[in-house]
């Protein structure tokens, strides 16, 4: 333990730990979701088009989708320590940045270095979630973590529309900027590895799958539990970021809310989601109690929440903006569901030593399908019936269940050899 880490009693150190986690995430997603709010005060101050909306945020999401990988494979190299606390930094230093930009090339070059920094936060949190807590409490923690996602967005219609309408849409991203570096400044403090104690509570509730083997990355690569989990991301993810960078812009835009409503509004699909999600991964760890082997449990969770996704197509036959923000509410609790428990499945799926970079992988397949669906969107989005964009985000999810059931299961490493368990 180092001497600047206070000293907290192991049993309760874990909760202090998901709380920093929590509100790492929650200033995350803030830090994503300015550039939708600010849409229109962006598109006139830099003089932009939809397209150049969409390059704004393409700019982000493809830095996020290269550096996911690399953040995943640093974490399991490095340690989450050291890799979470060098992401909150970067994040924070491209808002500071984002704020002082005074041109657009300049702006663009901080929603880089944002996107580049803010994948480390993921499997970093896995790998806290897999060696803190056993597979009993697994999937609550990992909500409780990733809750902050939603909150984040939650936050962020009331506050970053009061910020820019007081002051200016800078101020917004220097705020940010320095509520990370506490945030920083407090995982400094409190992180550390598990000690015995914890580790050995794990084990016990939860036997080692892998009997402390893993991987080599070129092994991960052929395992088909991999190619599921990558296919599932890249068409499942991009429903979750058009509600992140497309819905605030389309309430506006094409709903008639202003920013004072989105404000008061716009956060309530994020809310429901994030309670919902919260209660979804709960129910997956009761199963569990209950004796239901854990990677079926979330199996069976994660089908049965599938069913809201398509609820998207009604958007186009409603009038009301605020059926419109119902629906998308319903949409956002299965797109929650799944990128919280997704995580758990790697989980129950992969050694331990594994998880991190495997969710790396991931989320980077994950951000390339959001890119491409991105560029889909901001060239059709002015052009066509909205109906087409709701009609092919409907299908995303019930395709990921396919996937789920075709392709992933229990991974092992036997013998330096990769085999799968077909008992799930």
């Amino acid at each position: 333990m180092s001497k600047y880490t206070l000293p907290i009693k192991p049993s309760s150190r874990r909760w202090f730990i998901i709380s920093v986690i929590f509100l790492a995430i929650v200033f995350n997603y803030f830090d994503r979701q300015i550039v939708s709010i600010l849409k229109p005060m962006l598109k006139e101050e830099y003089d932009l088009g939809d397209d150049g909306y969409a390059l704004v945020l393409n700019v982000f999401t493809v830095f996020y989708a290269l550096m996911y990988p690399v953040a995943g494979w640093m974490v399991d190299k490095w340690g989450e320590r050291r890799v979470m606390l060098g992401g909150i930094i970067g994040w924070s230093i491209a808002c500071l940045g984002g704020g002082l930009s005074r041109t657009f090339g300049s702006f663009l070059f901080f929603r880089g270095l944002l996107g580049a920094a803010e994948p480390t936060n993921f499997p970093a949190q896995l790998k806290v979630v897999t060696i803190w807590f056993s597979g009993k409490l697994r999937a609550t923690a990992n909500s409780l973590c990733v809750a902050g996602s939603s909150i984040g967005a939650i936050i962020a219609p009331p506050l970053v529309a009061w910020l820019a309408m007081k002051y200016d849409f800078h101020t917004v991203f220097i705020v940010a900027g320095i509520v990370g570096l506490i945030i920083a400044l407090l995982w400094f403090l409190i992180y550390v590895e598990p000690p015995a104690e914890i580790v050995k509570e794990v084990e016990e509730e939860n036997p080692v799958k892998d009997a402390g083997k893993s991987f080599t990355w070129g092994q991960l690569w052929s395992t088909k539990s991999l190619y599921g989990i990558l296919l599932i991301r890249f068409v499942s993810d991009p429903v979750w970021y058009f509600c992140l960078f497309w819905l605030p812009g389309y309430l506006q835009e094409e709903s008639g809310l202003s920013l004072a409503q989105i404000g008061m509004f716009g956060w309530i699909p994020f809310l429901v989601a994030d309670l919902g999600a919260i209660g979804t991964a709960a129910w997956s760890d009761k199963m569990v109690r209950n004796g239901k082997e854990p990677l079926l449990a979330r199996k069976i969770m994660l089908t049965s929440v599938a069913v809201l996704a398509p609820l998207c197509c009604l958007t186009t036959f409603v009038n009301n903006p605020f059926m419109t923000i119902l629906i998308f509410a319903l949409v956002a609790v299965a797109c929650l569901s799944w990128l919280f428990t997704l995580s758990v499945v790697i989980a129950e799926a992969f050694p331990v030593k594994n998880v991190a970079s495997v969710l790396g992988i991931a989320g980077g397949f994950g951000a390339l399908g959001a890119v491409l669906f991105n560029y889909f969107v901001g060239q059709i989005i002015g052009s066509v019936d909205a109906s087409t964009i709701f009609f092919v985000m409907a299908f995303m999810h019930p395709i990921a269940v396919v996937i789920l059931w075709t392709m992933v299961k229990r991974e092992k490493v036997l013998n330096a050899k990769v085999v799968v368990e077909v008992n799930n």
